[in-house]
């Protein structure tokens, strides 16, 4: 609970009173991993913080095949916020890819907590604009990268990921075969 409460505090300012009531909020999950935290074809009801573990966002291709979007590791939320904020059918899953521990908040206690704390709203903007550009960032550059240059830049930029990822998921998000990127993992060594 204080990776959330610490989290939040980069945002914005929380007296005591708000911190407990924020903890009274959040509800720990433990997902094993695979299992999943919100699938398509369902509207997503809640809002996760990752607390310890990797989740990714995944959705099928036209060919049924599975692509992975990215990750989401420690200290970030966890939502398709279309979703969950036009309460409309998902196109993506959220899946552990590690055994995890998530904080979730339903609608109706983010809804409170937007009601009751002043600054609520303001440090939830700033969390979403720093999360879709950190989106973004992540995802534009691989659109311009051959194989090698995407891979050695998710080593650059998520060390941390390298190790706890398999590398069929890994590849998948990458956007090449399993064989693909242990060759070239093979050849950078």
């Amino acid at each position: 609970m204080e990776n959330l409460i610490n989290y939040l505090l980069q945002f914005g300012q929380l007296n005591q009173y708000q911190i407990d009531l924020i903890k009274s909020k959040a509800k720990l999950i433990e997902l094993k991993k695979n299992d999943y935290f919100s699938e398509a074809g369902k509207i997503a009801r809640q809002v996760a913080f990752v607390d310890n573990g990797i989740l990714r966002v995944c959705y099928y291709n036209n060919k049924g095949e599975e692509i992975t979007r990215y990750f989401i590791d420690e200290n970030n939320f966890a939502v398709d916020l279309n979703s969950f904020t036009y309460q409309i059918p998902s196109a993506e899953y959220v899946q552990a890819v590690t055994d995890c521990k998530l904080l979730i908040f339903s609608a109706d206690e983010l809804k409170d907590l937007s009601t009751t704390i002043i600054a609520w709203n303001g440090i939830i903007n700033q969390i979403t604009a720093k999360s879709l550009i950190e989106k973004v960032n992540r995802i534009s550059p691989m659109l311009a990268e051959d194989a090698k240059a995407r891979y050695i830049s998710f080593l650059d930029k998520f060390p941390q990921l390298a190790n706890r990822i398999p590398l069929s998921l890994l590849a998948s998000y990458l956007g090449i075969t399993q064989s693909s990127l242990s060759r070239i993992r093979k050849n950078i060594r």
